[in-house]
């Protein structure tokens, strides 16, 4: 296969999958989902062949021109552009791909902030998968998007199931909008604010940290965490996001939007 005009493998972070049972289980988990469905990163369509056969309109796109024109040749019922996954709309109800490891974070940011996509399932690096779906405790970004969304973790893919073979394991997540959101949309910014003062805040204990990042007085901040199920001893990673939720909707009033951006942090990840 001739060179892409954007890169290499290596620049393009190709590691095409292989392992036969993750392909079947992606697509099973597609097949139990409804709707038209856009695959990021085709690649040489280890996912987009079976995906064809499930009798939905597939969209898949790769930003290697000459891996397009293969699949093009190969699968005359899927439509196959070329499209960067950081920049196609993301308009169908049904997201899937094997992200390449070196964009999860990007893609993923683009994935929880907009589009009108209902589920995705996804193959990511392994400890992304982990952190995303809170296996030993939430991270910051999932707090944060956890009141709309729903992640879930669907396996580990060795690495030995990728051609060529990279240094770390993959792992499935499915992540679904919620139906019901658990905070309202038109608050999400000032929700998100407050989760990152909570990761990011000192005080010593969280009733200390919330009442500083929710501007309560630490009486009504022990009410708070008590309302919620919420043990006091709790780290913010520890909190799930009905109880993340429920602080915030019995706070009496939200604080208001900070109209400075402050500097990601590592867990922010």
């Amino acid at each position: 296969m001739p060179r892409s005009s954007h890169g290499g493998r290596h620049e393009l972070g190709q590691n095409f999958l292989t392992h036969t049972p993750t392909i079947s289980k992606i697509t099973a988990l597609v097949t139990a989902t409804k709707g038209p469905i856009l695959e990021l990163g085709a690649g040489a369509g280890a996912l987009t062949r079976p995906l064809a056969q499930l009798g939905r309109p597939v969209t898949a796109i790769d930003i290697d021109e000459h891996r397009i024109a293969s699949l093009q040749s190969a699968l005359p019922g899927v439509t196959i552009n070329h499209a960067d996954a950081l920049t196609v709309p993301l308009d169908h109800p049904v997201i899937v791909g094997n992200i390449p490891f070196h964009l999860t974070t990007p893609i993923l940011r683009r994935l929880l902030r907009g589009g009108t996509w209902t589920e995705a399932v996804l193959l990511t690096q392994w400890e992304v998968a982990r952190k995303r779906c809170g296996i030993g405790g939430s991270t910051m970004l999932t707090a944060q998007t956890a009141p709309w969304f729903t992640f879930d973790l669907h396996g580990r893919v060795p690495s030995w199931g990728f051609r060529p073979r990279p240094s770390v394991d993959g792992g499935i997540i499915q992540i679904s909008r919620r139906n019901h959101p658990l905070v309202p949309g038109s608050q999400r910014s000032r929700y998100e604010q407050f989760v990152r003062a909570v990761f990011t805040g000192r005080g010593g204990t969280l009733e200390r940290i919330i009442a500083n990042a929710g501007r309560l007085d630490p009486g009504q901040a022990k009410q708070l965490l008590r309302q919620s199920g919420i043990d006091t001893r709790a780290l913010p990673r520890d909190l799930t996001p009905e109880q993340w939720a429920g602080v915030w909707n019995a706070m009496p009033e939200q604080p208001p939007l900070k109209t400075h951006q402050t500097r990601p942090r590592s867990n922010d990840s």
